[in-house]
């Protein structure tokens, strides 16, 4: 019965794996249910601590490369403190409003918040007193970064979704 138990969790977590497009924590569940699991099935020692540790390290790894990629896509291209601030905040912003304006999943969620990314630091940029160009680069690099972090948040949940199903049968 164990097996299937497995199965059930490596199900669960593919479909947690489905949510990290969406910018929702899709890796964290992914870690909280292998948790979940080991509490709940202690006695059989299915999975180890440092296996625990490692997928964990990599959700902490995956959130931080996310969420500080729009700000570092935007400094890469020449922007300023608060363009590097406005890119987080605009592709938080911009991950809402594009999942209910584009309602085509995933893709409305990562183009609003690479859009919302690219727009806030181009407003902050052309607010700070930055020539026009100079901004639209800005904002295009915050754009491009926050893509870059999601996509990277995803293969690294891929990872995750990995060593989960090879240690839940591996002998």
């Amino acid at each position: 019965m164990i097996y299937a138990y497995l199965v059930i969790l490596i199900l669960l977590n593919a479909c947690w794996l489905g949510m990290v497009p969406f910018t929702l924590p899709g890796n964290w569940l992914m870690v909280i249910s292998t948790y979940l699991f080991v509490w709940w099935q202690w006695d059989r020692g299915v999975f180890s601590w440092p296996l625990l540790i490692v997928i964990t390290v990599l959700a902490l790894i995956a959130e931080l490369i996310e969420f500080f990629a729009g700000a570092g896509g935007a400094k890469k291209a020449g922007a300023g403190w608060m363009g590097a601030i406005a890119a987080i905040a605009g592709a938080i912003f911009g991950a809402l409003v594009g999942t209910f304006a584009i309602p085509v999943p995933p893709f409305g969620t990562m183009l609003g918040a690479c859009f919302g990314a690219g727009l806030f630091t181009w407003i902050a940029e052309r607010v700070s007193g930055k020539e026009h160009k100079h901004s639209i680069r800005s904002g295009v690099g915050a754009g491009t970064g926050v893509l870059i972090g999601t996509l990277s948040k995803f293969a690294i949940g891929c990872l995750i979704w990995l060593l989960v199903a090879i240690a839940a049968f591996w002998p």
